[in-house]
């Protein structure tokens, strides 16, 4: 599917917008459901359980056996006309997300009947519902709500004329549910795509190196698996590994493409892809979707390439790649790509207290920040912040609006995940040196954020466009609670 960004940064499609939807308003939720394609000279494919899984999705339509008579969406509305069109694209959608489907051939004409479906569907066990509704009349909401009540997250797409605000205020808010009171499929669309990056979230397999203990586990209520192997592995596969003509190559891509070099050597770059390819061979043998490690503890005193051009370049390439294995930034930086398939910034928080604003600090970051098929943003090449290895440094588009996140997870089973969301404006590029800390460092001016000193969490993920409603969409369908600053 072709599309463009608009300057809020969400996705329009060129092709597909309802014809049936001429008084749908340009400015709403411009959204892509189409999964964007993966770089075209990728080194590697994930074979984790998260990459491999195709997420499942019950769909039915709901409305009145007879005709619509004086109740709403009255005799004017043509609401066979509208199931084809919509059953086209749920159909089309579904294909693009490659989302396995299965859609009730016939609608939902009675309470008795929906309570025959919900209860297939409990038994089934899908990932997700996405319920049209038709109607307004008769047994349409209650069967909204049974099907939310029945603990499957339900996206509601109700074209206008199927619902009043009576209707749908009982949703607002509530988890399990995500309601679209709009005739723009597309927002139901994102729907789909929810539920389609929920259960990828869930089926994930990070390896997360660090320590000395091999062990598997989960995320309670996410679901993302974690395999922890010992920290020496790491070790041990970079000395194996052979300076070969491959990484001779992306090293020299790097070199070339650089639009500056700040002290870092040729072999400098050649270690950091040498460690690149170490962690590419960490995922194969794992059967691993993404990666994290104590970089630091691991590494900090070893003639070894801490991953910062590892993680840079495994984040273009739409593997998430989190830094000092932290599991909460390692579940934001999967939940960005897979819903926004764009790669993000995992940074330390700093106040910028002169002009108000966040800065953002790390020493390794993704260049391709507008999105995994995009062109990259220019970068030059600078040592870490220990004055070692080599770092590719992006330019930030001043000006540019951007997203942050951050899943802070609960430590206990009966309370739920919290998400800082925040979304603003790129101001700068700070230059380290002069400046202090890590080399890439990004300032961004925050809607409605007055005072930065005490801004919550830490390792929050930077990206680029304002996702902020999607984020609290997501939040309210999956049970974790949004902070939004």
């Amino acid at each position: 599917m072709s599309t463009e960004i608009s300057k809020q940064g969400h996705f329009f499609p060129r092709r597909r917008f309802l014809t049936g939807a001429a008084n749908a308003s340009l400015s709403s939720i411009l959204l892509s459901c189409q999964t964007a394609p993966r770089l075209s000279n990728r080194e590697m494919i994930p074979k984790g359980p998260g990459s491999t899984y195709k997420p499942r999705l019950k769909a039915a339509f709901v409305r009145r056996k007879e005709p619509y008579g004086m109740w709403w969406p009255g005799e004017i509305y043509d609401g066979e006309a509208a199931e084809a069109m919509y059953r086209k694209e749920i159909v089309q959608t579904a294909a693009d997300l490659n989302m396995s489907l299965d859609v009730l051939p016939q609608p939902i004409h009675s309470l008795e009947e929906a309570n025959q479906w919900i209860e297939g569907a409990k038994k089934a066990q899908p990932d997700g519902i996405l319920l049209v509704m038709l109607d307004r009349q008769q047994h349409s909401w209650p069967t909204a709500q049974k099907t939310v009540e029945s603990g499957i997250p339900t996206v509601i797409f109700s074209p206008v004329g199927t619902s009043f605000t009576t209707n749908t205020s009982h949703f607002a808010g509530k988890q399990g549910a995500f309601v679209c009171s709009t005739s723009d499929f597309r927002q139901a669309a994102y729907g789909m795509k929810m539920i389609k990056a929920h259960a990828k979230l869930r089926e994930t397999r990070y390896v997360v190196i660090k320590g000395e203990e091999r062990k598997d586990s989960r995320i309670f209520q996410i679901g993302t698996r974690l395999r922890q192997i010992p920290a020496a592995t790491f070790a041990e596969i970079y000395n194996q590994t052979p300076t070969t003509e491959e990484i001779t190559r992306i090293a020299n891509e790097y070199w070339k493409n650089a639009t500056k070099i700040h002290g870092v050597t040729r072999q400098d770059v050649i270690n950091g892809v040498k460690s690149y390819v170490t962690a590419r061979t960490i995922l194969e043998r794992e059967e691993a979707d993404a990666i994290t490690m104590d970089c630091l503890g691991a590494l900090h005193d070893k003639p070894i390439s801490l991953p910062c051009i590892s993680w840079s370049r495994m984040l273009d390439q739409g593997i998430p790649a989190a830094c000092e294995a932290d599991i909460g930034a390692s579940v934001t930086h999967a939940l960005v790509q897979y819903l926004f398939d764009r790669p993000g910034f995992q940074q330390d928080p700093v106040a910028e207290t002169s002009v108000c604003g966040l800065i953002g600090a790390h020493c390794t970051c993704p260049t391709r920040l507008n999105g995994f098929a995009q062109p990259p943003e220019p970068y030059h090449l600078s040592h870490h912040h220990g004055n070692r290895d080599a770092v590719p440094v992006p330019h930030w588009k001043p000006g540019a609006r951007a997203t942050v996140a951050c899943i802070q997870l609960s430590s206990k089973p009966d309370q739920a995940h919290k998400m800082i969301i925040s979304s603003g404006e790129v101001m700068k590029n700070i230059s380290v040196p002069p400046a202090g800390g890590c080399v890439v460092s990004v300032l961004l001016k925050l809607d409605g954020v007055e005072d930065y000193l005490d801004y919550p969490g830490f390792h929050q993920i930077f990206f680029y466009g304002d996702f902020k409603n999607e984020l609290r969409w997501y939040c309210d369908l999956f049970g974790i609670e949004p902070v939004v600053v």
